[in-house]
């Protein structure tokens, strides 16, 4: 199993991004990637075909918000932050990510109790 890479769940790089943003503060596309697959420790791989959708709903769902910038190597770029509505929405996600793991966890263990 070393060396392979994982898939994200579906409805998992929302929370990713957004508890990215809350950590990291505002950082453009490429960073919010690259930063994702280093807490991943690289079991992640993120591209531009599965991040910038995820980026777009986010924005058109008011989670989070752009502007132009001058990334650190001086190009332009487009800087994501988190609003207000998206520090809420981190909350309900982080909240139901816990509450899905716990059971899962109940679930792998098997029907030891029962």
């Amino acid at each position: 199993m070393a060396g392979e890479k994982t898939e994200v769940l579906q409805g998992t790089l929302d929370l990713m991004v957004l508890k990215t943003l809350d950590t990291m503060g505002p950082m453009h596309g490429f960073g919010i990637a690259r930063r994702i697959e280093q807490i991943s420790e690289n079991l992640l791989q993120l591209n531009q075909g599965t991040l910038y959708p995820a980026l777009l709903r986010l924005q058109q769902k008011g989670w989070i918000a752009s502007k132009q910038g001058v990334s650190e190597n001086n190009r332009r770029a487009r800087f994501y932050s988190l609003t207000g509505a998206g520090r809420r929405q981190l909350k309900k996600e982080a909240e139901n990510w816990e509450r899905m793991t716990a059971m899962m966890a109940r679930l792998l263990a098997g029907n030891e109790g029962a």
